[in-house]
């Protein structure tokens, strides 16, 4: 990867709808040259897809938390077999250190919250968790 895949994937990152031809006249190069650009990158995985950033607005109204879990050794393809069929969980990361998997987890409400909570707890092969409720964003890089 180069400067200018670097200077595409910065543009993109800013504006994801940004057309080939205006990466093209902003970067000071061919059309040609961004579209092969980015069907490399595409095609070589650094590009996975393109997507909407939600702002603030659109996530208000769903309570966001972290659970960190401790999980028994060779239990983790069955738990996660289970966690994937918990509409709540967006996301799961395994991790180094005290904790074995982090999720990030999303309800409509405490109650909901609660619920899923408890019965991620009850899960067959999870140790301990420890829950992190999202108060407010102070800052968000994420794409």
């Amino acid at each position: 990867m180069d400067e200018l895949d670097r200077n595409i994937l910065a543009l993109l990152g800013a504006d994801a709808r940004m057309s080939v031809a205006t990466l093209a006249r902003r970067l000071k190069v061919a059309r040609s040259t961004i579209q092969a650009r980015l069907e490399r990158l595409e095609t070589g995985g650094i590009i996975a897809g393109y997507t909407l950033k939600l702002g603030e607005a659109a996530r208000q109204g769903r309570l966001r938390a972290s659970v960190l879990l401790t999980i028994e050794p060779r239990s983790q393809a069955a738990i996660l077999t289970r966690l994937k069929a918990i509409g709540e969980v967006e996301r799961v990361f395994t991790t180094s250190g005290r904790f074995d998997l982090l999720l990030q987890i999303a309800a409509s409400n405490t109650q909901v919250l609660d619920q899923v909570l408890d019965q991620i707890g009850a899960l067959t092969g999870v140790k301990s968790s420890e829950s992190l409720i999202h108060l407010s964003t102070r800052l968000d890089r994420a794409v």
